[in-house]
């Protein structure tokens, strides 16, 4: 079986499942398997925002220090291969498509005995279990999918550290129904004897994770502090933010530097130094240096992310109205008194008319699409609606490339695209915008899509 091939299978085998919350075909399918998941140092990392980013610098600071380490993440943004990761590099196309066939066996079998087919996303995970396990990898740090007590990652009977990033309303009615019921689900991932890490926490939030914690053995909470971050520089140079690096500070760690731009990112970064120094509790040789190397090395995809200049080309993939109102503070920083041109692509499960009450306000022109191949993706001129009845000077394109070129147009040399809303789209959007640099020499005027 091809790459492709076992793909279209895994969407024929699982397009009309969605998504599941609940372990139990997960459990029988590990089973099956060996349980792959218990062979391997988890670092088990669940919340609502900045996932992805703390993930990259801790993973950063271990390969730094020589240590093999493994990622399993969701979703992907680049590449499906994206998903799972060993030191950075992608797993083979023939890889996916070796294990898949094997895990389709198994679920046939699984079929056959009376349990429900699993999930793409169960699929998946034991894919990442098995290859993980396979390569070796001292550490496997394994993000969760949607919330975290029964979430598909949480058949882990043992992880080593369990981090909760930012926790805020999303996925609202799926994984409980206001901020309290949500934490708790979150805080499912923590287990007896593991060290738990918590990124900066509403009241209400710390309470339900200690509470969490208290329910197991040999359990204490951390929690970073935000008193204890402190940010010296944001950019070299507010214009130009792709020239700056930010620096921050957070506890011993003076003047840390980061390469990831972003208000949000200095928490994200603490969070993981605050990881790096409880690894150490448990006997992981870690060297401040190389710390520091891994993080200001470290580069996310879709995290305010700058694609290229005149115009200015931001992506993001804050999706929710926690991470735009982040996203927002981050453009407040930086541009002031030049044209700021949004494209929005969102899920229709989302808070929309939060995230566009939250944001629209501050465009010259809106850009609307509908985010591609995804079933959940709200229509570009359904959200066009939405946003005209705060910013009439909204457009529905009928593609991210489309979109892309008008937004280009409007913004001039001088202006700033800002594509957010909803990582799904991001990785058409990076497409479009690398094709289109490419004949940047037969661009009239030569300057605009300059990389």
């Amino acid at each position: 079986m091809k790459f492709e091939e076992a793909l279209e299978q895994l969407e024929v085998r699982t397009g009309a499942l969605g998504s599941r919350l609940g372990l139990d075909c997960m459990r029988e399918l590990v089973k099956r398997l060996g349980n792959p998941q218990d062979e391997l140092k988890v670092i088990h990392v669940a919340g609502t925002n900045g996932k992805g980013s703390v993930c990259s610098f801790l993973a950063g600071a271990l390969q730094a220090n020589g240590y093999r380490v493994g990622r399993y993440i969701s979703p992907s943004v680049v590449d499906y291969r994206e998903k799972i990761q060993v030191n950075g590099t992608f797993i083979p196309k023939t890889k996916v498509a070796e294990y898949l066939e094997k895990l389709f066996s198994v679920a046939d079998a699984m079929v056959e005995d009376g349990f429900e087919h699993p999930t793409a996303f169960e699929l998946e995970t034991a894919m990442a279990f098995c290859y993980l396990r396979d390569k070796n990898c001292d550490y496997a740090i394994i993000e969760v999918g949607m919330g975290g007590a029964e979430d598909a990652t949480n058949v882990i009977a043992r992880p080593l550290l369990c981090i909760l990033t930012s926790v805020s309303l999303d996925h609202v009615g799926m994984i409980g129904n206001n901020l309290e019921e949500i934490a708790a689900t979150k805080a499912g991932i923590i287990k007896d004897g593991a060290y738990v890490v918590c990124a900066p926490q509403k009241e209400s939030v710390c309470a339900v994770i200690e509470a969490e914690c208290k329910k197991h053995r040999n359990v204490k909470p951390v929690f970073v502090k935000k008193e204890d971050i402190t940010v010296s520089v944001k950019s070299e140079t507010a214009r130009l933010p792709y020239r700056g690096i930010t620096v921050f500070s957070y506890k011993n760690y003076k003047k840390t530097e980061l390469a990831m731009l972003g208000e949000y990112q200095p928490e994200n970064a603490a969070v993981a130094l605050e990881a790096a120094e409880t690894l150490k509790q448990l006997g992981v040789t870690l060297k401040e240096e190389k710390i520091r190397k891994g993080l200001k090395e470290t580069k996310w995809p879709a995290r305010f992310e700058i694609l290229g200049r005149k115009p200015l080309v931001i992506a993001d993939g804050a999706h929710n109205p926690d991470a735009v109102m982040r996203l927002m503070k981050t453009m407040d920083n930086y541009f002031t008194n030049c044209p700021i041109i949004y494209i929005m692509g969102v899920l229709k499960d989302k808070a929309v008319d939060e995230i566009v009450g939250l944001s629209v306000k501050k465009a010259d022109a809106v850009i609307t699409v509908t985010p591609p191949n995804n079933k959940r993706g709200l229509p570009a001129f359904e959200l066009a609606q939405i946003v005209r009845g705060i910013n009439p000077n909204v457009s529905a394109a009928d593609s991210v490339e489309e979109a892309l070129e008008e937004a280009v147009m409007m913004a001039g040399e001088q202006g700033v695209i800002l594509a957010f809303g909803s990582l799904s789209y991001q990785g058409r959007l990076r497409s479009a915008y690398e094709l289109i640099a490419k004949q940047s020499a037969k661009h009239p005027g030569g300057a605009a899509w300059e990389v």
